[in-house]
């Protein structure tokens, strides 16, 4: 594996797994690990990679690609987000599917440029 592609899975996965224990760390600091949980829960997302042909393919980027990955439904997690109770568990898989998308997003960029 060359060194840009091991720079980019690394970002990519450490901001899939350890972004969002710093984000529960910060901003739901007495039920960090709850929230963390919830936040990894939201990969569950990634299901939607099954329906396509090929199911992996390093090239596609896949934000707008794949069905929970669409536009719409992004702006549907953005919608809950910001109408959702603060702090329920609604609004914390609203904001890991939220930053999912982000962060499949930063991959797609990279990607481009590495």
């Amino acid at each position: 594996m060359e060194t840009s592609a091991i720079i980019q899975t690394s970002i990519h996965y450490g901001l899939h797994f350890l972004a969002p224990a710093g984000i529960a760390y910060l901003f739901y600091s007495n039920r960090w690990k709850f929230a963390w949980l919830i936040l990894l829960s939201t990969m569950l997302v990634d299901l939607d990679h099954l329906l396509a042909d090929p199911i992996f393919d390093p090239n596609r980027c896949s934000v707008g690609f794949h069905l929970l990955h669409s536009y719409a439904a992004i702006f549907v997690y953005a919608v809950v987000f910001l109408f959702a109770k603060r702090g329920s568990v609604l609004q914390l898989v609203s904001l890991g599917l939220l930053f999912h998308m982000l962060t499949d997003f930063i991959d797609c960029q990279l990607g481009a440029i590495l």
